[in-house]
């Protein structure tokens, strides 16, 4: 969840092999300062380092990705959650606590803190020059980033739709067999631009795309202002508390569990005071988180 591809290239690169122990045990990393912020926070709103550099690449057009590049992403994604937004339907009065109203539509449960976020569209300046929005479309394709586990619109596959009723969802299978459709507890959906309030938010209120043990008027919420963002004239942000981090973590918590059974620089750690039944405590912890999102 750190940036690691590009702290890789760093360490071997220029810092030389001192570092480069750090690479290594980037998943040891991972699921001590993952499992010390489940314990002590409210909610965590995740960032994959691979999806923003695949964003950078592929929506951005940027050839050679920097740390600069990195963070104006993850700006832009905060930035299109955490702007004023007006505090209720018709009102004209913005919300005087974006956190608290953050936490309250997302997290009904204590048990599942993982929060991501999705915007549309996102790209580069001069790809926006030639390109127009309408509401119907932006949330058309989100939706599907949704349902999909799609975190950028190229390559979201069409082919995945919500479980029928009275049918098995595909998300209560096995670890061992691929998550396709990625159930959700709640979803924020945070609307910018011009003609905000025509847009139609049925597809978001569908109860196929929530747990069953939430209804869905409680499930989904949106906010709304009339004014842009950044250099859209319509733009979308959706806070989605999912299924999204199952496939990722479960991948961190096996690779760290496969070194920590032979021990491997487990020594690192030990001389600074972090003993094994600390690193036993972290991988109970996240497998319980996996089990969890995975029962939805």
């Amino acid at each position: 969840m750190e940036i690691w591809p590009a702290f890789k290239l760093l360490s071997k690169t220029r810092f030389g092999k001192q570092l480069g122990v750090w690479v290594i045990v980037q998943n040891y990393n991972s699921i001590l300062t993952l499992s010390h912020l489940y314990r002590s926070s409210d909610a965590l709103l995740v960032h994959e380092n691979d999806a923003v550099h695949k964003i950078c690449a592929k929506l951005m057009n940027i050839k050679q990705i920097s740390f600069s590049d990195i963070n104006q992403v993850l700006a832009h994604q905060l930035g299109s959650v955490f702007q004023p937004t007006y505090s209720a339907e018709g009102s004209f009065h913005y919300r005087r606590n974006p956190l608290g109203d953050l936490m309250e539509n997302l997290v009904p449960h204590p048990e599942f803190k993982m929060l991501g976020v999705r915007n549309i569209p996102q790209m580069s300046e001069n790809s926006l020059a030639y390109s127009t929005f309408t509401w119907a479309g932006l949330l058309k394709h989100l939706r599907q980033m949704l349902i999909s586990n799609a975190k950028m619109e190229e390559g979201i596959d069409w082919q995945i739709r919500p479980p029928l009723p009275g049918l098995p969802s595909l998300s209560k299978m096995s670890l061992n067999k691929e998550l396709h459709f990625n159930t959700s507890i709640a979803n924020l959906l945070i609307l910018r631009g011009k003609d905000v309030h025509s847009a139609d938010l049925e597809g978001f209120k569908d109860p196929a795309l929530y747990t069953s043990w939430l209804e869905p008027v409680n499930a989904f919420n949106v906010w709304r202002t009339q004014r842009a963002f950044s250099k859209y004239e319509k733009s979308a942000a959706l806070v989605s508390n999912s299924q999204f981090l199952v496939k990722p973590l479960d991948m961190i918590v096996g690779k760290a569990w496969n070194m920590f059974a032979s021990k491997a620089y487990v020594h690192q750690y030990t001389k600074f005071g972090i003993e094994e039944e600390d690193f036993l405590d972290s991988f109970a912890l996240l497998e319980q988180v996996v089990a969890s999102y995975c029962t939805l």
